[in-house]
């Protein structure tokens, strides 16, 4: 592969294990089959299916129906009561129209695996399948799950006891990314993605005819006055120290030209890496909808939800990844300090047993334009799966062995 450091053909790892070769040609065409059948968050049955029939030919010990439509897969080593390692897959994809013009395309009108979720499932797949030859020390455990980009998939497993019998001790996961070129992979330690939170703001004021707005109490101008007081809750209400984000996505009101509607409602997102401002926000935002709304005559309900915690990389493991990742590509292509203020759901399994999530590259050297995550034209350089591929496999053997 482009981009990895010379290697025989059959790896081996600290002179003791030798590892199977990545099935390539398999790889790319089961990630080019599950791009074609995309399925959105806790519909994803026929990758569930696909998923579950794989590991059993492979020996795993399989559970579906984990989380709705997640699937668990466990491998126990040689050693009784040794460590049991986690390794993560999404599966779902998004509500986009694709736009490639690719043979794979999805055959799915409005679906699309616009973020690398079948590439995810791939990975996960063609590592279970070299690790199913192996003699570990200890257990192995595959979560493949659902509805990320809803973000709750990762709770519903948890709440399924994904993390029991065998009890993790350690989580592993990668997401293939487009921001940076095949041939790197990004290991960050403590916070690397930011939190997921929602909030719903209904602004209620007194309808009229838009020629005598005095008869009236404007929602459309209530609303904007409450968008522009959000803004300056980042630039006014938080330490300049703290990364956050607040952002207004959806407003709606009104039907017609001459009418001032009685309601409008507001709809937005906001993002941190934790701290005061994200224990902080949930208020800040009520009271300045609601203070606002009642200098104009109306009212505010405000609906705030914590849909995903900043996802946090332990650091002695976040080690681990880079270490394996620098024999993989070399020191020069382990980027340190990435992160991003996207959302992860797998932050819930990081909050319950320490790991490391990491990026690997996945936008083709080209030199041309590289369309990003959930864009209708979204697509990988499929040479990133067999680097994904060998980081969690290389990963995993390493933290038993």
């Amino acid at each position: 592969m482009r981009g990895l450091r010379a290697q025989p053909v059959v790896p081996e790892l600290d002179g003791m294990i030798t590892l199977p070769p990545v099935d390539r040609s398999s790889l790319i065409a089961t990630r080019r089959d599950i791009h074609q059948h995309p399925e959105l968050g806790f519909e994803e049955t026929r990758t569930a299916a696909l998923a579950a029939d794989r590991l059993r030919n492979l020996g795993y010990q399989v559970k579906t129906g984990v989380g709705r439509t997640g699937v668990v897969a466990v491998r126990n080593g040689r050693t009784e009561g040794a460590r049991c390692v986690l390794l993560r897959a999404d599966m779902d994809a998004l509500p986009i129209e694709e736009a490639n013009a690719v043979p794979y395309r999805s055959q799915h009108a409005g679906k699309m695996h616009a973020c690398g979720h079948d590439g995810h499932v791939a990975i996960g797949l063609e590592v279970a399948r070299r690790l199913a030859t192996l003699d570990l020390p200890g257990a192995v455990k595959f979560a493949f799950q659902p509805a990320e980009e809803a973000s709750n998939g990762a709770q519903a497993m948890i709440g399924d006891g994904v993390l029991e019998a065998p009890t993790v001790d350690a989580a592993f996961g990668i997401h293939l990314w487009n921001e940076l070129p095949v041939g790197t992979i990004a290991v960050t330690p403590g916070p690397f993605m930011a939190s997921v939170d929602q909030f719903e703001i209904t602004i209620q004021g007194r309808g009229g005819h838009a020629a005598a707005p005095h008869q009236a109490i404007d929602s459309v101008l209530v609303g904007a006055h409450v968008i522009t007081a959000l803004q300056s809750l980042i630039s006014r209400r938080r330490d300049p120290l703290e990364e956050a984000v607040v952002s207004v996505t959806e407003v709606h009101a009104g039907r017609a030209f001459n009418v001032i509607p009685a309601r409008a409602d507001l709809r937005g997102t906001v993002r941190t890496f934790g701290g005061r401002f994200y224990e902080q926000a949930p208020q800040l935002i009520e009271e300045t909808a609601q203070g606002i709304a009642a200098a104009f005559g109306a009212r505010a309900e405000v609906r705030y939800r914590r849909l995903s915690a900043p996802l946090v990389n332990d650091r002695q493991l976040s080690e681990l990844v880079r270490d394996v990742a620098a024999d993989l590509v070399g020191k020069e292509k382990v980027r340190e300090g990435v992160r991003t203020m996207g959302g992860e759901d797998m932050a819930y399994f990081l909050e319950k047993v320490p790991g490391c999530f990491a990026f690997v590259g996945s936008a083709a050297n080209s030199g041309g334009a590289v369309s990003p995550h959930h864009s209708p034209t979204f697509d990988i350089d499929e040479e990133s799966l067999v680097l994904g591929v060998e980081l969690l496999t290389r990963t995993a053997v390493r933290y038993l062995s």
